[in-house]
């Protein structure tokens, strides 16, 4: 005797060995014995044999019309052999019987499954809603093979263009957009990225690397709501101090100013003066919650995305010939000697005397000039020939302030290379198309006015930290334990030290018009400055406040996109630079096995032929082809150009600021080296 059983959704057939009352010994075809529980059982015969009975029922299940069946089916529940009978005849045979029972239970939309062998047919409205969704399914089916084949022969539908990057970075895997690019790469046999570059969904690598980033972090754009900057309405007392600013001259967020008051008498006092948006911007406010969002001004060569409106950036920024709020850090030293004598912080408008921009000076602002007490000004505008005084001693200052640092790091800064500045020329601060011609210009890290700037920021970074852990106010702290290797620097809400800085406590608080944490920060300063030892009860966010640690985890993550997309962007354009200036070769320095740091250029490379040179050594490197989407480059060390390379023992290795592969697949950290070169992100446009 043969039997017909269900077993895990399948239907087999095989030669009963033995039955008890619940259940038999089934031999299969195969040879195989499984143990078959009677329920399972929906057939029992002696002919044909189980393969031929199948095979019959396969056969013949497809003629079946589920429709004209549904018709016959009666309202209550039935059984397939009930079924075969109304549908073939009253003498249905055991193929027609199991014919039924295989249609019957691969269509579930028609007739829903009762038990084995048991179906009730599915209500009329229900079977048209599902013949409908069925119908629709194969419509989608039908238009995913039909783009598939469109990317396949090198064109791109409009509708996966318009997903683009949502299908390469935040794919919705059930979406058919996706899934014909997974056809289409499957049969192509090529990686999504490349076909969709093939099919010309990637019209140009800037809009590319612009519009990705936009889809990460800007999803709705990044045009500001129609905002109005509050005014300040503190009577604020005016400062004798007259104070001036040093910037790049793309910089349009002023936030720090210096003074220096009493040269010549003994004791110096030099002020760092912070613009205050903090006295009219509040927690929550509507500009709140836009700066909240967007926590950082955005950077990248020839173009910046704000982190508050223009306007309200020219309603708090210290600009020349006006009388600007600030929260002001006066500090006292013995002009001889540079001892620390004092610190006071006061809120007060201060007298902006001129905004220096350090690219129009650095050639005439030299060490040189500023050591010399009778200096030439020839070629030097007047507005910094007029401070020629209070510059010599700030940059003497500022030369105390690292030395004493570095002594607290238990290290010298050995910082060697060069900065670059981007200009895109013709573009004059609007969006970059990506064609833009670049150039690329060199400048020593520590130059005299950076050097300055960086210290003073540095100096009110760490007194006011110190003062606001001193009376207890939470703040925004960085801090690093140590220099031991992979000890990396940290955010929190404690005033930890930050051996890298070589400082006991550091607050980010000197930008708070491009910062948020900044901002923060300075409401923190401004209720201290006010209230002094009460001031915990005072301010905006108290002890162990939850929304700190929110800013906290906000601010990395973006403020780690942010760079990402810059360092991405400066590779872009140097890449862009190699092109238009047709450079085959450069010249460059091996840092680590297989790469090279180029000796011009802002370019780490992997290289062939460099494995088994030592760290240091100078080589000419042949360039090979330059991809724009991937930002890859490699090279070929065709010639290596010393004997006996220098070592570079004590050159701070910071070789994450310069990505070899870029915002592709991109992990860059570049907050924290900028800090330790003395150029710091307190003036992010240089």
């Amino acid at each position: 005797m043969f039997v017909l059983f269900e077993e895990a959704g399948k239907f087999q057939a095989g030669r009963v060995l033995a039955e008890a009352e619940s259940s038999a010994q089934v031999e299969l075809d195969s040879g195989k014995r499984v143990k078959v529980k009677a329920a399972n059982i929906l057939l029992k015969f002696d002919k044909p044999s189980p393969a031929e009975l199948l095979r019959e029922a396969q056969a013949l299940a497809p003629t079946i019309e589920l429709e004209l069946a549904w018709e016959f089916a009666p309202e209550d529940e039935f059984g397939f052999a009930d079924l075969a009978r109304d549908y073939f005849s009253d003498k249905a045979s055991l193929a027609q019987q199991a014919a039924a029972l295989l249609r019957l239970f691969e269509a579930p939309h028609y007739f829903r499954r009762a038990g084995k062998g048991r179906f009730k047919k599915a209500p009329a409205e229900i079977l048209q809603q599902a013949l409908a969704g069925i119908e629709k399914k194969k419509q989608v089916q039908a238009q995913i093979e039909a783009w598939a084949a469109e990317l396949a022969a090198g064109s791109c539908p409009p509708a996966i263009r318009d997903q683009l990057f949502k299908i390469l970075f935040k794919p919705d895997k059930n979406a058919p957009e996706y899934k014909a690019v997974v056809e289409a790469s499957r049969n192509t046999h090529t990686a999504p990225l490349e076909l969709l570059q093939k099919s010309g969904a990637i019209a140009s690598p800037y809009q590319f690397h612009w519009k990705r980033f936009l889809f990460d972090n800007f999803p709705k754009g990044t045009a500001f709501p129609p905002l109005q900057a509050p005014q300040i309405h503190d009577e604020l007392p005016l400062a004798d101090a007259r104070a001036f600013s040093i910037d790049d001259s793309a910089t349009t967020e002023i936030d720090d100013a210096l003074s220096v008051q009493g040269l010549g008498s003994g004791t110096v006092t030099v002020g760092i003066h912070i613009a205050a948006p903090g006295l009219a911007l509040q927690p929550a406010s509507p500009i709140d919650q836009v700066a909240r969002r967007r926590l950082s001004t955005v950077y990248m060569p020839g173009y910046k995305i704000t982190m508050l409106p223009d306007d309200v950036v020219q309603a708090y920024t210290l600009q020349e010939g006006r009388d600007c709020p600030a929260i002001s850090l006066y500090a006292t030293f013995d002009e001889a000697t540079l001892v620390l004598k004092d610190t006071q912080t006061r809120v007060e408008r201060v007298p902006i005397i001129a905004n220096l921009r350090h690219d129009q000076l650095d050639a005439a602002v030299t060490e040189e000039w500023l050591q010399d007490p009778a200096p030439a000004m020839a070629g030097v505008p007047d507005a910094a020939a007029a401070l020629h005084a209070p510059l010599a001693f700030l940059h003497r200052l500022a030369r105390q302030l690292k030395s004493l640092r570095e002594v607290a790091r238990g290290k010298p800064e050995t910082f060697n290379r060069p900065d670059y500045n981007f200009r895109l020329v013709g573009n004059d601060g609007a969006e970059p198309a990506g064609e833009e011609q670049v150039q690329i210009t060199v400048r020593r890290r520590g130059a005299p006015l950076d050097l300055i700037v960086a210290e003073a920021m540095i100096l009110a970074n760490s007194t006011w930290g110190s003062w606001l852990g001193e009376l207890g106010v939470p703040a925004i702290y960085r801090s690093q334990a140590s220099l031991a290797p992979g000890v990396k620097v940290r955010m929190g809400t404690k005033a930890l030290p930050h051996a890298g800085i070589g400082v006991k406590s550091y607050a980010w608080s000197t930008s708070p018009l491009r910062r948020y944490t900044d901002l923060v920060n300075q409401w923190q300063i401004i209720a201290a400055a006010r209230h002094g030892r009460t001031a915990a009860l005072a301010a905006p966010f108290k002890p162990k406040d939850a929304e700190l640690f929110s800013i906290i985890s906000g601010f990395d993550a973006a403020y780690s996109a942010y760079n990402g997309h810059q360092a991405g962007m400066e590779r872009f354009w140097t890449l862009k630079y190699i092109e238009q200036q047709g450079l085959a070769e450069l010249v460059g320095t091996v840092f680590r096995e297989g790469l090279v740091r180029a000796d011009d250029l802002p370019l780490v490379l992997p290289v062939l032929g460099g494995a088994d040179l030592p760290r240091g050594a100078r080589v000419r490197v042949k360039l090979g082809a330059i991809d724009l989407i991937t930002l890859d480059v490699n090279g070929t060390v065709i010639e290596r150009l010393d004997v006996a390379p220098a070592p570079l023992e004590g050159e701070e290795e910071d070789a994450e600021d310069e990505p070899v592969a870029g915002p592709i697949a991109i992990a860059v950290d570049v907050n924290d080296t900028e800090e330790t070169a003395a150029v710091t992100s307190e003036n992010p446009a240089s």
